[in-house]
Order: C-alpha cells, then sequence, then structure tokens
C-alpha cells in the first residue's frame, strides 16, 4: 500500500518535469533567430557584459550621437538648402521614443527571459494548430521590422548621403574633411537606425503576442461545435483571460508612454510647421516626415493589435450566444407531421439546414469562427442543460476580456474616442495658427 502511495505521489512529478524540460530554451530553438536579433542589436542583456554592452550601445547610438550631431553637425551657418531649423525636433522624438522602448525591452528580456515573455513556455498545452502558427508568426516577425524600416532608411540615407556629399559641414574632426563626413554620415545612419529598430523591434513583439491569444481564441471557438462540458469552457476562458491581464500589465506602461511621446512629437511638429515664416521645402522637413511616418506606423501597429484581439475576445460572447440560442431552438422536437403540417423551416428537422445565408451570395469579407453569420449546428446538446447554457453566455455577457491600459479596454470605441481627441486637438492648434475656425 505503501509503494502505491509513493508510485502514485511520483507521477504528477514526473510528468510536470516533462512540462519543464519541454520550456527549456535550446541554441537552435525556434527564438533563434530572435535571439541573434537582440545579441546584434545589443539588447541581450543576459548576464553582466551584455548588460554593461548594451547600455553603452544605448548611450552612444541614442544619446552621444544625436547629441554630437545637432550641436556639432547641424552647420548653423549653412546655405538655405542645407539648414536644418527641425533637426532639435527630430532628435528630440526618436530619441525619446527610443528610450521609453529600450528601457521596456531591457525590461522585458531581463525580468521574464524571451521565452517565457512570448509564451513559448506555454504552448506545451495549446493545440498544434496553435503551435504551428504561432511558430510561423515568429518567423515572419522580424521581416514586419524589415518591410517598415527599410523605405524610411532608404529616404533618410538618401538625404544624409546628399547633405554630406553636397559640402554641408566640413569639421575635420578625424584629419581629413571627407574622411571626417564619412564617418559622421555612417554614425548618424546607425543611430537613425538603431532608435527606430528598437521601437519598432517592441510593436512587433507586442504584436506577436496578440497574435498568439488570436489563435488561441480562434481555437477556443471549437468547443461551441462539439459536446463540451460548461466546467470546461470556463476553465478555457479564464485562462485566456489571465494571459490578457498578464500582456495588459507589461505593457501598459509602454502603450500609454507611445501615445503620449507620440501626441506631442506630432502637436511640435504641426506647430513648427505652420508658423507664418515656416519653411516647408522638401530639404527642411523630409526628416521631420520621416520621423512622423516612423512614429505613427508603430503607433499603429500597437493600437491595432490591442483593438484586434479585444475584438476576438469580445466576439466569443456572440458566438456563445449563438451557440445557445441554437441550442434551445433544436432542444424543442418538430410537431408531429401525421397529425399537423408543420410550419416552414421545421419541416424535416431542418431547422440548421442552411449555412445562414442560403440565397445571400454576396462578399462579407474574412470570416473566422469568432466572427462569421453561419449558424451552429447542433450534435449533443441534450447533455448540456438550459440553464448551464445560459449562466455560461451570462459569464460572457459580464465578463468581458480583452487588452486593458491601466482598467480602460482598447477596442473599437476607445480607438474612435482617442482619434476624435485627437482630431479635436489638431483643430484647436490650427485654430491657434493659422486661423481655422
Amino acid at each position: 500500500m505503501a509503494m502505491e502511495s509513493q508510485t502514485h505521489h511520483h507521477h504528477p512529478l514526473i510528468a510536470k518535469r516533462k512540462v519543464i524540460t519541454r520550456t527549456i530554451s535550446g541554441i537552435d530553438d525556434e527564438l533563434h533567430s530572435f535571439r541573434s536579433w537582440l545579441r546584434w542589436m545589443c539588447v541581450d542583456q543576459s548576464n553582466a557584459f551584455t548588460f554593461c554592452l548594451s547600455w553603452l550601445v544605448f548611450i552612444i547610438f541614442a544619446i552621444s550621437i544625436p547629441f554630437f550631431s545637432h550641436f556639432y553637425l547641424a552647420c548653423s551657418d549653412c546655405d538655405n538648402r542645407h539648414a536644418r531649423p527641425y533637426d532639435k525636433l527630430v532628435q528630440l522624438s526618436l530619441t525619446s521614443i527610443a528610450t521609453l522602448s529600450f528601457v521596456c525591452l531591457s525590461q522585458f528580456v531581463r525580468i521574464y527571459g524571451l521565452r517565457r515573455f512570448l509564451f513559448f513556455d506555454k504552448l506545451c498545452n495549446e493545440s498544434e494548430t496553435v503551435r504551428t502558427g504561432y511558430t510561423q508568426q515568429v518567423n515572419s516577425s522580424l521581416k514586419m521590422v524589415f518591410i517598415f524600416v527599410a523605405p524610411c532608411f532608404a529616404a533618410e540615407a538618401a538625404y544624409k548621403i546628399w547633405w554630406y556629399s553636397s559640402g554641408a559641414t566640413r569639421i575635420p574632426f578625424l584629419g581629413n574633411v571627407i574622411v571626417s563626413d564619412a564617418v559622421a554620415c555612417i554614425l548618424e545612419l546607425c543611430s537613425w537606425l538603431y532608435r527606430t529598430v528598437v521601437f519598432f523591434l517592441v510593436c512587433v513583439l507586442f504584436r506577436l503576442i496578440c497574435h498568439l491569444q488570436i489563435l488561441r481564441l480562434q481555437d477556443f471557438a471549437q468547443v461551441f461545435h462539439v459536446d463540451s462540458d460548461v466546467e470546461f469552457v470556463l476553465r478555457e476562458h479564464l485562462r485566456i483571460r489571465r494571459h490578457l491581464r498578464i500582456i495588459s500589465h507589461r505593457y501598459r506602461i509602454f502603450i500609454l508612454w507611445a501615445l503620449i511621446l507620440v501626441t506631442a512629437s506630432q502637436f511640435a511638429s504641426l506647430l513648427d510647421t505652420t508658423r507664418p515664416k515656416a519653411d516647408l521645402s522638401i530639404f527642411k522637413t523630409g526628416e521631420l516626415a520621416l520621423v512622423s511616418v516612423s512614429l505613427l506606423a508603430g503607433l499603429m501597429i500597437l493600437l491595432r493589435s490591442a483593438t484586434r484581439i479585444t475584438h476576438k475576445a469580445q466576439g466569443v460572447t456572440c458566438l456563445a450566444t449563438k451557440w445557445h440560442v441554437c441550442a434551445t431552438i433544436e432542444s424543442f422536437d418538430p410537431p408531429d407531421v401525421d397529425t399537423e403540417t408543420p410550419p416552414v423551416g421545421v419541416a424535416g428537422n431542418q431547422v440548421f439546414g442552411g449555412d445562414g445565408s442560403s440565397s445571400d451570395n454576396e462578399d462579407v469579407g474574412s470570416e473566422d469562427d469568432l466572427d462569421n453569420t453561419k449558424l451552429i449546428p447542433a450534435y449533443a446538446y441534450s447533455t448540456i442543460s438550459f440553464q448551464k447554457r445560459q449562466a455560461l453566455v451570462s459569464y460572457f455577457e459580464n465578463n468581458s476580456a480583452g487588452i486593458t491600459v491601466y482598467g480602460f479596454m482598447l477596442d473599437r470605441t476607445s480607438l474612435h474616442t482617442i482619434v476624435m481627441i485627437e482630431m479635436s486637438l489638431v483643430l484647436w492648434l490650427l485654430g491657434k495658427t493659422v486661423g481655422i475656425s
């Protein structure tokens, strides 16, 4: 009896040990490319050496080089085409958002670790569909960073090369004017690339984590197409809600301050460019436009990812309600066809014979298991009572899930509110500068 009890106690430990072994990071695992990217960006802070190196690179490329560029290379006495009146705003915008991104990314990697931060330690509990889709998304995430950064960097490189090659500055700090200009141009481009990539990297990581939750919600939607136990459905939804709260807690500071910094940068740019004597030539405002496009693109990645996962999470309520309605209708037997003519749509038990759009072939956009207009066929709903289904639907209606920032849900309504507030501030500012009423 003691041997059986001892054996019984050993089995959970062995199973638990297997799960932990599955989540240990290897050299050539799914995150090998991400780790290489972090090391190349000098953001990896896994030990004391990389921690010091990471902060040294950040101070050089995010603070020292922009400071040197603005105060020593801005060339205030240059001709009209080579003057850079908006350089201070450009440097402050990029440095502030890069500082926020670097601090948050460093905290994420140092405290949680890359594998835990990206929820790879939880994938062993997910289905094969979720694991495959998430791994594919991880492999394509770095390509997205390149897609966003490459066009702006090409334009910035073309402008810097023209600016230095046309003789805008002649500070021979290396003894030779040509060599000095080439080194200064390369350092400025590296600084711009470093600050922009760090910002986009944090935004793309947030999008990647949100995509994992969307895959999990789509997989969770399958429970309404089979005979599932209410307790199992509730436990799965609580697990998804917990992960969404974890994501919200980790990213709330970054999302809030990114919104504040990008808004402040755009309003400062609008204020400077709408002055009565402002020069809006491409040679002067080109850099400012590139910075504005980069910051707005990163902010849109954050807001779109947050609102998309919130919309999908709230779509579970609609799906559960539809499941409850279909199961309730199916639970009523059709009338006796021998004694009474059955109503249209009930004969032959064809309540769910169509797909909800039998006479409508219009394009309704992309649909998935969470967001579609098809009826749910009943399989074995007799095993779930009406009271249990009603209680589950009431739970979904009163416990909405999604990404929150200090208690405020980031859904489409919140996004519309942000846009209207921003538009009101823009019109107010234009009314003060150019006289729009």
